[in-house]
């Protein structure tokens, strides 16, 4: 099924993984060579299993990729006991990515695959909303906190070298951060 957004644009679950693993790995190199850090390597297979799986959502214009992510409810990343506040039913946005004709034409692609994942994330009940990025692509941490995702504790260096932030924002009053509040 493909939704309808404005002229030219549909929505769709994507199925062909090369596809997907494509965009990927363009918005990849673009940002990388952008913000002068280093491109990330991509798994094939993650990126089948996750079409596959019905997580990775499609944005075209006239037919063509312009955007995409992921929104799952398993973390695509390791999680700690305080990596985020409270949440009963999290979905996790993964894998953002734009077609680097689209980030220089100025098209708000990426809000709209924001947009898409918090509202489908809404609809299949979800209570928040949680992201994990590179902080040295402002623009992108800045798009996520624009459309209310809030960073959660400190900027995190794994062992390689890999700087990440985690966004987090609130769909519903979480019961157990209520619960707590009106003690």
């Amino acid at each position: 099924m493909r939704p309808a957004t404005a002229s030219g644009w549909t929505w769709e679950t994507a199925r062909d993984p090369d596809e997907v693993h494509a965009l990927l790995c363009a918005c990849d190199a673009h940002q990388a060579r952008n913000y002068g850090s280093p491109t990330p390597v991509r798994n094939a297979g993650t990126t089948a299993r996750r079409v596959r799986a019905g997580e990775v959502h499609l944005l075209r214009h006239e037919g063509e990729p312009a955007g995409m992510f992921t929104l799952s409810w398993e973390p695509p990343f390791a999680l700690d006991p305080d990596a985020f506040p409270p949440a009963l039913r999290p979905a996790y946005l993964g894998r953002l990515a734009v077609a680097p004709a689209r980030l220089a034409d100025g098209a708000p692609v990426g809000a709209s695959c924001v947009r898409r994942a918090l509202e489908l994330a809404a609809d299949n009940g979800a209570d928040a909303l949680r992201a994990e990025a590179n902080p040295d692509l402002t623009d992108t941490v800045k798009l996520l906190e624009l459309l209310g995702l809030r960073r959660h504790a400190r900027v995190l260096t794994d062992a390689e070298g890999r700087r990440t932030v985690r966004l987090h924002k609130n769909l519903t009053p979480c019961p157990i951060t209520a619960s707590k509040e009106r003690r």
